[in-house]
C-alpha cells in the first residue's frame, strides 16, 4: 500500500507555508523572540489561524469546525515548525480535542465554537495534577481554558493564577499555573490526548528538521572555500545525506502515527513512540548541523539558526524524550 498525504492535505500544508513565507517571515519571528514583555501571540498570525481554519481543523462541523483529523492537524504542525512560528495553536487545538473526546454536550457547545474561531485561547497542562501547581504550560498566561490532569482524568481550569516562566526558546511562552477549581471532563481521554499531543509535537519537530536541513543545503551550495562550494566536500555531503534520510523517516513516522491514532489502530501506541523518538533525534541533529555548517555566522545571535535549535531542544523532551520513547518501543516489541 502506498501511504502518503492526499492532494488536499498537501495543499492545506502549502497554504500554511505560503502564508508564513509571505506574511510572517523570520524577521517577524525575531520580533516576537526579542520582545521580552510581549505575550508571544502576534495578532495577525492568530487571526490568520482562525480565518484559514487552522484552529478548527479537528473540531466537528456541528460546532463550526472543519471536522478533519489528526493527519490534517499534523500537516499544520509541520508547517508551523518549519516556520518556527509562535502562538498557542497547538494548545488550542489540543484543548478542543480534549473537550471533543471527553466533554459533555454543554462543555462542547460552550467551548468548541469559541476555540475553533479563535475567540478563545486553549492550553494543556499534562504535567502535575490539579488542584495544585501545573508547571510549564505553553501560553498559560493568555489561555481562556486549560486542560489539566486530575486524580480522575482530565478537567478544565478557567481561573488559574499564571506566573510567567522564562525559557531559552522564546518562540513559545511558558507559565506555571496555580489551579484551584477544576471542572471535570467525564470521558476517559487522558491517554488519547497525550498521544495526540505527542504526535503534534513530533510533527513540529519534523518541520523544524526539514527546514533546517533545506536551509543548510542551500547555504552550502553557495558558500565557497578553496574556490569551490563547501557543499561539494565529500564529508559534508555524506553527513547531510544521512540527516536527509533520518528526516524522511521521521516525516513518514509522524504521518503514520497520526493516521494510527485517528483510526484507532492496534499499533498506535508503538507508532507514536517511534514518531516522537525519531523526530526528536533528527531535529536535534539537523539544527546542530545547521549551526555548524553555516560556519561562523551560524553561531551568531543575528542568524536564525538559534531559533530552530532552541525550539528543537525544548520540544525534543516534551511528552517524552528519545530514550523514554525508545524504552517504550522496546517494551512493546520485545
Amino acid at each position: 500500500m502506498f501511504f502518503a498525504l492526499t492532494e488536499d492535505q498537501q495543499e492545506f500544508g502549502a497554504a500554511v507555508t505560503t502564508y508564513l513565507a509571505e506574511r510572517f517571515d523570520r524577521e517577524a519571528v525575531r520580533r516576537v523572540f526579542e520582545d521580552a514583555d510581549g505575550d508571544g501571540n502576534p495578532e495577525s498570525l492568530w487571526q490568520a489561524a482562525a480565518e484559514q481554519g487552522w484552529l478548527a481543523v479537528t473540531v466537528p462541523e456541528e460546532h463550526d469546525g472543519l471536522g478533519l483529523g489528526l493527519v490534517e492537524a499534523q500537516v499544520i504542525a509541520r508547517a508551523l515548525g518549519a516556520g518556527v512560528a509562535p502562538g498557542p495553536w497547538r494548545g488550542t487545538v489540543l484543548a478542543a480535542e480534549a473537550i471533543r473526546l471527553a466533554g459533555s454536550d454543554e462543555q462542547q457547545a460552550a467551548w468548541l465554537p469559541r476555540l475553533a474561531s479563535g475567540d478563545a485561547v486553549g492550553a494543556v497542562g499534562l504535567r502535575g495534577a490539579a488542584p495544585g501547581v501545573v508547571p510549564a504550560v505553553e501560553y498559560g498566561t493568555i489561555a481562556d481554558v486549560v486542560v489539566v490532569r486530575t486524580a480522575d482524568g482530565l478537567g478544565l481550569a478557567t481561573g488559574a493564577q499564571a506566573t510567567p516562566v522564562g525559557s531559552y526558546d522564546r518562540t513559545t511562552r511558558l507559565a506555571s499555573l496555580t489551579v484551584a477549581d477544576v471542572e471535570p471532563l467525564h470521558g476517559d481521554a487522558a491517554h488519547q490526548l497525550t498521544a495526540r499531543a505527542t504526535v503534534l509535537v513530533a510533527a513540529d519537530l519534523v518541520g523544524i528538521a526539514r527546514e533546517a536541513l533545506s536551509r543548510t543545503v542551500a547555504y552550502d551550495r553557495e558558500r565557497e572555500q578553496f574556490g569551490v562550494p563547501v557543499g561539494s566536500f565529500q564529508a559534508l555531503k555524506h553527513a547531510l545525506a544521512d540527516i536527509h534520510v533520518g528526516v524522511t523517516m521521521a516525516e513518514h513516522a509522524a504521518l503514520y502515527a497520526a493516521h494510527a491514532v485517528d483510526a484507532g489502530l492496534d499499533d498506535a501506541e508503538l507508532a507514536v513512540a517511534v514518531a516522537k523518538a525519531k523526530a526528536s533525534e533528527v531535529a536535534l541533529q539537523s539544527t546542530a548541523a545547521m549551526i555548524q555548517y553555516h560556519g561562523g555566522i551560524g553561531y551568531t545571535w543575528e542568524h536564525e539558526a538559534h531559533f530552530f535549535y532552541k525550539r528543537a531542544k525544548r520540544l525534543a523532551g516534551l511528552h517524552g524524550g528519545v530514550d523514554q520513547h525508545r524504552e517504550k518501543i522496546a517494551a512493546l516489541t520485545l
